[in-house]
């Protein structure tokens, strides 16, 4: 049986193909490029292909599937596959483990074996919350992640309130003006005049 055999870093074309994919969950540009930045920067790390597949909650490809069975001819000629590119999911929030890129060489690596060891470069989302309940990611991560969360609160906020319009003084009573009324029968009675 053929054995997988991994580069030791990912190939140069895997990284914009991660960014095209993250594109799709991550709208915030400066976000998606800090996530591709740290997925070059991330350590090396070993999971094995069923393990990959189950956390990422997403089903075995065909083994007659066009990229699969690329990779498969691969294996069998004894060609290294380029490791994989991974953002951690989070069980407490329900967040499954994302593929960023490689999901067809896991699926090819899990035909030769399920328990072949997978080449990966892994990194954890922004605030995510790891051991002991704190979030433990990297400075510059936490930074971007405030920037999201204060433009997000801003398109949230409802509108200020306009303040309370002040009661208005009591109105000040004003003696109605006089009104002149036309002199009636009683005026000429008064003034002595008689009606002809």
């Amino acid at each position: 049986m053929a054995q997988v055999i991994w580069e030791t870093a990912p190939d140069a074309h895997d990284y914009p193909a991660a960014n095209s994919y993250l594109s799709l969950l991550v709208a915030d540009e400066a976000l998606r490029m800090h996530l591709v930045a740290q997925l070059q920067a991330a350590p090396v790390v070993h999971y094995k292909a069923k393990d990959l597949l189950r956390a990422s909650q997403l089903a075995l490809l065909t083994a007659d599937n066009v990229h699969v069975a690329a990779d498969l001819r691969k294996i069998r000629k004894s060609r290294a596959l380029s490791p994989v590119l991974l953002v951690r999911g989070d069980l407490l929030r329900g967040f499954p483990l994302q593929i960023a890129d490689g999901y067809h060489r896991i699926c090819a690596s899990y035909y030769v074996n399920e328990n072949t060891d997978i080449t990966c470069r892994m990194i954890d989302l922004p605030g995510a919350v790891r051991a002991g309940g704190a979030a433990k990611t990297a400075a510059p991560a936490k930074k971007v992640a405030k920037k999201v969360a204060k433009k997000a609160a801003k398109k949230a906020a409802p509108a200020k309130k306009a303040a309370p319009a002040k009661k208005a003084a009591p109105a000040k009573k004003v003696a109605a003006p006089a009104v002149a009324r036309a002199p009636g029968p009683e005026a000429a009675t008064e003034s002595g005049s008689t009606s002809a």
